[in-house]
């Protein structure tokens, strides 16, 4: 029992990897997509361009070789980063690239008439959409960031193979000292799902209480 405790151990301290990743991840990609998002939005051509290219070349290509250019190929270029910063790099600029078109639909999903009436109280574009246009459209974008965020923390598991000690690869560590598959793997398995479970509550909270107060500002 005492040797078990030792293994279960490896895998907490694997989870609080996991669960960094997820918030750092998160953070940049939540950054990501507003940037792409309203980017997309522009008025100005080379902005527009600039952001549709990354939100297409991130979706369009592999998070495996995203995460090995971060780790691998940068430091060719005198970039050098750590397992946990590639790990952030990558997955926060792949979801963000999915955030991205969230954040552009939801925007244009609030009707003209709100910026009409920015128009009316002369409001600048910018003020605009940041007084009355993103705050409606967040409580939009806020189901599926929280899938987002979740696929995120799922994809996690991919920088075991640059040997940054997550869940996954700490399970794969007693797996390989124990010779046994089943218990390692059905911990970690329960340990994603908790994790997921408090991000799904997080966002369903916060979901409700933005609601409440845009239901009281408009009545």
């Amino acid at each position: 029992m005492e040797r078990w405790s030792g293994y279960f151990q490896l895998i907490l301290d694997g989870a609080l990897v996991t669960i960094e990743l997820t918030l750092l991840g998160s953070l940049l990609a939540l950054v990501m997509a507003f940037v792409a998002g309203l980017g997309r939005l522009s008025r100005n051509a080379a902005v527009r361009a600039l952001a549709t290219a990354y939100i297409e070349f991130f979706r369009g290509t592999s998070i495996f070789v995203q995460l090995f250019w971060a780790y691998f190929v940068l430091p060719l270029f005198g970039v050098s980063l750590t397992p946990l910063q590639a790990g952030v790099l990558a997955l926060g600029l792949n979801v963000g690239a999915y955030g991205a078109e969230v954040v552009r639909g939801a925007v244009q999903s609030i009707g003209k008439e709100q910026q009409e009436a920015c128009v009316a109280l002369n409001l600048t574009r910018w003020q605009c959409l940041r007084h009355v246009i993103v705050p409606q459209a967040f409580v939009i974008m806020l189901p599926t960031f929280g899938n987002n965020a979740i696929e995120l923390l799922k994809g996690t598991a991919v920088v075991s193979l640059i040997s940054l000690a997550d869940l996954t690869f700490q399970a794969q560590v007693v797996r390989a000292q124990t010779g046994n598959t089943m218990v390692p793997f059905i911990t970690i398995l329960l340990l994603y799902f908790a994790i997921a479970s408090v991000i799904s509550l997080s966002v369903r909270g916060l979901e409700r209480r933005l609601t409440r107060g845009l239901d009281g500002v408009r009545s």
